[in-house]
């Protein structure tokens, strides 16, 4: 090991940054970040440099470097890139035993930066020592991606509590014991202790009490609309969190294999004419789960609130006092349509766009067509395979041209992603013809005529007439 990693307490301590560069004012905001007073000395002061100058807690010295300038310092950074300048603040920060680093010279530093991971109070800091800088920051941004942004609310959280932690388990294996839990469920804990959905007047002993009797919490998840990849970074941090998954048919074996291998899986999804469970059953398995004490994550295909009835179940949970939380994801409007190379909008010809359901209890919902048919905007039309003839119709009758372009994107994003083109007029027989099968999203609008769409077997998707 070449460096002993540390971390340094700067709050209120003098620091000197030698140089007027961009590199000298990238270290001079890491100390200012860390509570150090910092002295900058340097002959030219770049624009960013200069404008610290507002800062009380920085001094700006446009004048070369002289010995006696680290006297008094915490910390010296000699950064001028010029190496005969660099030497001498070396030097002389030695000589007074002041620890000083030298960037881009680790081999005359005591001090290595490193790539840093600031989940406040939550450091992770990462280093080669100075053998391989660009590594160090790729590891970071490989760590970045692991570590939930929520860390810091939960080691506040936790900072907050320990006082009643102590008084509520005298015991050091109890705290212990207390703490593993705590941190075992990261979200469940967060939300319970910085108060929840439900709990915003709890004090902290009823929050310890909620968390010490094991009292759960609800993730209501996004999955997206199929590609695994697409899953935003929150949502992978709560599969990997929970204890329990409830999911739909729409959320793919690729998509569930990012959960804990102890995670129990639980299929809720419902097919037309065909509903596992009940939406009241959904409602009550989610809150026997969390009253239990486990992490229980939602996930429901595309967007939870976008025909995803992701507000009922909200709305459920906080009426039975269990805290929840929501996390978005992409809607298959927006993820299957940009998939296939289908914008939704486009300047001079689609300002709007509507997303509209095609069925409601297996029949056609009781819309004003009418006004949809005359409105110019983009019409994203979910769970619409099985109506899509009476649709037609019904918007056709309302004012829309027979030829108006459409797009059916089956299993958008996905492997098995297959887009068809035809008209308005065309898409009852199309859907027939090519047996097409849920889940589909069918687009209407000019913008479905756009040419360069693909198939997903990279030829151009045929199209079908009225």
């Amino acid at each position: 090991m070449r460096y002993l990693p540390l971390f340094f307490n700067l709050r209120d301590r003098r620091c000197l940054v030698v140089g007027g560069g961009a590199i000298a004012n990238r270290k001079v905001g890491l100390l200012r970040r860390a509570g150090g007073r910092v002295t900058v000395v340097a002959i030219r002061a770049g624009r960013d440099i200069a404008a610290l100058g507002d800062d009380a807690a920085i001094d700006l010295l446009k004048r070369p470097f002289v010995a006696g300038d680290v006297s008094g310092m915490a910390i010296v950074i000699a950064a001028t890139g010029d190496p005969a300048t660099d030497e001498a603040v070396a030097r002389a920060a030695r000589d007074a035993g002041i620890p000083v680093g030298v960037v881009d010279k680790a081999g005359t530093s005591d001090i290595v930066f490193p790539a840093i991971v600031d989940r406040d109070p939550l450091i992770v800091a990462v280093s080669t020592g100075g053998a391989a800088p660009v590594l160090a920051r790729r590891v970071r941004a490989m760590v970045e991606a692991l570590l939930p942004a929520s860390l810091g609310a939960l080691a506040r959280a936790a900072e907050r509590l320990r006082p009643a932690v102590r008084r509520r388990f005298a015991e050091p294996r109890a705290r212990r014991r207390f703490w593993e839990g705590f941190f075992r469920h990261q979200s469940a804990a967060a939300m319970i202790a910085r108060g929840g959905s439900d709990l915003a007047d709890s004090d902290d002993d009823r929050a310890l009490s909620s968390i010490g009797a094991g009292q759960g919490a609800v993730a209501i998840v996004g999955a997206g609309p199929g590609d695994p990849e697409l899953l935003t970074l929150k949502a992978l941090h709560r599969l990997q969190e929970a204890d329990v998954i409830v999911h739909d048919r729409l959320v793919g074996a690729e998509i569930l294999d990012y959960a804990r291998r102890d995670a129990e899986l639980i299929y809720v999804g419902k097919e037309r004419g065909r509903h596992s469970y009940g939406q009241g059953e959904i409602n009550a398995l989610l809150a026997h789960h969390a009253a239990a004490g486990r992490f229980v994550v939602r996930l429901k295909g595309g967007d939870p609130f976008v025909f995803g009835r992701g507000g009922e179940e909200l709305e459920y949970l906080r009426g039975c006092g269990i805290a929840v939380e929501t996390v978005p994801g992409i809607t298959a409007a927006l993820g299957c349509a940009a998939a296939a190379g289908v914008p939704l909008t486009h300047r001079g010809e689609a300002r709007a766009v509507t997303l509209l359901t095609g069925a409601v209890g297996g029949e056609l919902p009781d819309l004003d067509w009418s006004a949809h048919a005359r409105s110019g905007a983009t019409l994203a039309i979910y769970m619409g395979v099985a109506t899509a003839g009476a649709l037609a119709a019904k918007l056709i009758e309302g004012g829309a041209d027979a030829a108006t372009p459409i797009k059916v994107i089956e299993n958008g994003t996905r492997e098995n992603e297959r887009v068809l083109g035809g008209t308005l007029g065309g898409l009852g027989r199309l859907i027939e013809d090519e047996a097409v099968r849920a889940p589909a999203l069918l687009v209407v609008g000019s913008v479905a005529g756009r040419a360069g769409i693909l198939a997903a077997d990279g030829l151009t998707a045929g199209e079908v007439g009225a």
